[in-house]
């Protein structure tokens, strides 16, 4: 017999009800005990993720929140209040702020993309001095990220297509192409800020919103 079930069978024998199982594996959860949280992850890990998944709709991304609701949970455990409501009433309050944090990267990343392929089409329809040395910076950049990163990335830049023909010319899950996209504009973000702050180094002269 599992711990689990030596515990169910003591619980049973005590006459405890699925209620008192629950209060109890909250105040544990609270007190920072590590079981309590697999246990807690376990019966509403399928919650939480139904929620997150109802409201992002791309597997992806309601798995990283799923993850980040339990972990921002652990780290502030002891704000849990039980007089205050269940242990999954505030999982799921969490994970509801948790999803509107994500909604507005998606919606600042997307906009980042479209100024992004502005500023390509511009810089090619451009030839000045300046317009190529941004687009060789943008290249440098691009050269810089990991292969599938830097694939999606130059589909959107270069070629104009959506995300939809990104996952379609590649054979990508859109999920996944959605995944690259947002961490391949946050590493170009991170290079760009490194490179405005350093002497010598320049990123490209047209406005941007990253």
């Amino acid at each position: 017999m599992s711990d689990t079930d030596d515990a169910d069978a003591v619980r049973a024998d005590s006459g405890a009800t699925p209620a008192d199982d629950r209060a109890e594996v909250a105040a544990r959860f609270k007190a920072g005990d590590e079981e309590a949280l697999r246990q807690a992850y376990e019966r509403y890990g399928a919650a939480v993720h139904h929620l997150t998944l109802a409201s992002l709709r791309i597997a992806a991304d309601a798995e990283d929140v799923t993850q980040a609701t339990f972990v921002a949970a652990w780290l502030g455990r002891e704000t849990y209040d039980a007089e205050r409501g269940s242990l999954l009433g505030w999982l799921l309050g969490i994970a509801r702020r948790k999803v509107i944090d994500r909604m507005r990267v998606i919606a600042r990343e997307e906009r980042d993309a479209a100024s992004a392929r502005q500023y390509a089409s511009t810089a090619s329809a451009d030839a000045s001095a300046d317009r190529v040395v941004d687009q060789l910076v943008v290249a440098d950049e691009l050269a810089q990220l990991p292969e599938e990163q830097r694939q999606v990335l130059t589909l959107a830049f270069y070629e104009d297509l959506t995300q939809a023909q990104i996952a379609a010319a590649t054979g990508m899950p859109l999920g996944t192409v959605k995944s690259h996209m947002r961490r391949g504009m946050a590493r170009l973000r991170q290079r760009w800020e490194v490179d405005r702050a350093t002497p010598g180094l320049r990123a490209p002269a047209a406005p941007r919103t990253w």
